[in-house]
């Protein structure tokens, strides 16, 4: 359900919104990635879950991408 509202609240941004959130949530993946090495996280999923909303932006970018084409 809450990939749902994640998907709702994306089509909602504009595209320099997606864009500025894209960079924000590959930095904290980075962050995320680093700390994990350096002393392992309380929840290692939030990980997996980072990744998984930079590919739901990524899709939604190029869904409209293709719509303007």
């Amino acid at each position: 359900m809450k990939a749902k509202k994640v998907k709702e609240e994306l089509k909602e941004l504009s595209d320099k919104d997606l864009q500025e959130r894209v960079e924000a949530e590959i930095n904290e993946l980075n962050q995320l990635k680093i700390s994990h090495t350096i002393n392992p996280l309380d929840n290692p999923d939030s990980i997996k879950q980072k990744r998984k909303n930079i590919a739901r932006i990524h899709t939604e970018l190029r869904a409209r991408q293709l719509k303007k084409a």
